[in-house]
């Protein structure tokens, strides 16, 4: 059995990051308490406190293998909830500027097609599963406790359902709540600078539709990723999902209303510089509302460039970097960076202190995962 670190572990946000982080810290804690603003639904529904949970999410490869690692049942209950498996290369059509289609060729492996709820949902069922995991749900974490000396954080405060202030002490915090607030105003309070943050403007605005796959449905693909020329900055994705539908996807770049009926929808689609996803739902069946979203711009703190940071504090996912949501790697990268937390932990877990300095030890393993996502240092830049 691992040696435990402490008593007890928060986890703020349980979206996938704090759920992955929740099941990697539940060997190393006695307790791990996940605190979560939202209601947590009984079924794979998407919550109140995140309206992009409606649009396409996809779980890349390096996404699922990381999730596997964690919950090696986690593939088995997910394509038993409803996922579609879809065979890279041969089974989804790539269409891109200059190649439309991209020729196919099996490159050998697969991937799962889901709506985000239904992967909160197996991840949360999975999670509730560990004996000495918590969710709280709607418990608002309002700020972090420093310790006396401003070297490390220990504990919360927050107000439960019942509106009532609470404290709760914890020997290590995973900041999983996706804006970051709570660790900038932490900084702010012990005095020490915000990360420097490189932000690339990218007005991407889009919308999201479901229909249902009509027994007409095209026999030689299974999934559209329609990438948008410079020129016109619109694309699409169409991939098949739970309950036998189709999760649509339509996007534009740089101004232009977003489609904000069934019929708009269409008529956009038809606008594309192919007809491959407007010819698959012209006459399919919609189900649900159409769902609008805009994203300005991506945001990269730097947190490995700070001096100082306090111990037992670890930002994770979208509080380090917010990825451009047309490459998909939001989710994945968040799974990949838990997993680089646990075998940190791993190899220093017979350290006198294994809690100092392993977040720094973390900012500086993660980079090649978000070196991808915006350059420099500092700077903004507007593509």
């Amino acid at each position: 059995m691992p040696r435990l670190l402490g008593r007890r572990a928060i986890v703020v946000g349980a979206g996938i990051g704090g759920l992955v982080a929740a099941k990697a810290l539940s060997s190393y804690f006695g307790t791990v308490t996940v605190l979560e603003r939202d209601a947590l639904p009984s079924e794979p529904i998407a919550r109140t406190g995140t309206p992009q949970a409606r649009q396409i999410h996809v779980l890349l490869r390096g996404g699922l293998d990381a999730l596997i690692e964690l919950f090696p049942e986690f593939e088995t209950e997910v394509e038993r909830a409803g996922a579609v498996r879809v065979r890279v290369g041969s089974q989804s059509l790539l269409e891109m500027p200059g190649f439309d289609p991209f020729p196919r060729r099996d490159l050998g492996f697969d991937y799962l097609c889901m709506t985000r709820p239904l992967v909160e949902f197996v991840a949360r069922r999975l999670v509730e599963q560990q004996g000495n995991v918590g969710l709280k749900s709607r418990c608002r974490v309002t700020q972090f406790l420093e310790s006396p000396d401003h070297g490390a954080v220990v504990g919360v405060r927050y107000d439960g359902a019942n509106g009532r202030s609470n404290e709760l002490a914890a020997d290590f915090i995973v900041d999983a709540s996706s804006r970051g607030a709570l660790t900038l105003e932490l900084l702010d309070k012990v005095g020490l600078p915000r990360p420097p943050e490189t932000e690339i403007g990218i007005d991407l605005r889009y919308a999201t539709a479901m229909f249902e796959i009509p027994p007409s449905a095209p026999c030689d693909w299974r999934a559209v990723l329609h990438r948008p020329s410079a020129q016109s900055g619109r694309g699409g994705l169409l991939v098949p999902v739970e309950n036998n539908c189709w999760q649509v996807n339509l996007t534009r770049m740089h101004g232009g209303p977003k489609p904000e009926s069934v019929g708009d929808f269409i008529a956009f689609a038809k606008t594309l510089r192919t007809q491959t996803i407007h010819d698959a739902i012209e006459g399919a069946v919609p189900v649900g509302p159409i769902y609008r979203f805009g994203f300005p711009c991506s945001i990269r703190r730097r947190f490995e460039a700070l001096g100082r940071f306090p111990d037992c504090l670890l930002p994770l996912g979208d509080v380090i970097c917010r990825f451009n949501p047309a490459f998909g790697q939001g989710m994945s990268v968040a799974a990949q960076e838990v997993g680089v937390l646990k075998r940190l932990i791993e190899a220093r877990a017979l350290d006198a202190d294994p809690l100092e300095g392993l977040v720094r030890c973390f900012f500086a393993a993660i980079q090649d995962f978000s070196s991808g996502a915006v350059g420099g240092s500092g700077e903004r830049l507007h593509l």
